[in-house]
């Protein structure tokens, strides 16, 4: 881990923080309050990096039927995004492996660009089609996400469930 940054499982004690931060790192659309982020506490579990006691990353995921989904990752853009970035996903994967999922999953924009690709490439992420995926991880995506087409994914684990448990 990068020296210095600490990564910690948000509270929801942190949404007033965390809407700070995202306000002040996007610096465009619609402003985020903290009882938009206190819900989304509902539906997403965050993992907060810190330096010197203030967020400077955060990223979102779920997880069900054993896949990973990032559903928000963002880094201020005063930190090394590479350094940030790479604290977070380890931690996230690590907290995922415990929980047995096989797969974690970020869905692309349409025309993504080559720095997204690259960046994700970078923690071991390779970009897929949903018609690549098995059945499994293709239905998973289609219900979080009916229009996308292409992930990137990264294998947490080399014995994926073939069949229901």
């Amino acid at each position: 881990m990068a020296p210095g940054i600490q990564i910690r499982r948000a509270r929801l004690e942190d949404a007033a923080a965390i809407a700070a931060f995202v306000n002040q790192a996007r610096r465009r659309g619609e402003a985020v309050s903290r009882t938009m982020v206190a819900r989304r506490f509902s539906d997403v579990g965050f993992m907060l990096a810190e330096l010197d006691g203030e967020i400077v990353g955060m990223l979102g995921w779920q997880v069900e039927n054993l896949i990973v989904r990032i559903t928000d990752f963002l880094i201020t853009p005063a930190m090394d995004r590479v350094i940030a970035g790479r604290a977070l996903i380890e931690s996230m994967e690590e907290e995922a492996k415990v929980l047995q999922a096989e797969v974690a999953m970020l869905f692309l924009p349409p025309r993504p660009s080559s720095d997204l690709i690259d960046f994700w490439g970078l923690f071991g992420y390779t970009e897929r089609s949903f018609d690549s995926l098995p059945k499994q991880w293709r239905q998973a995506a289609a219900e979080w996400n009916p229009n996308a087409t292409n992930v990137m994914i990264k294998m947490l684990r080399e014995d994926i469930v073939r069949r229901p448990i």
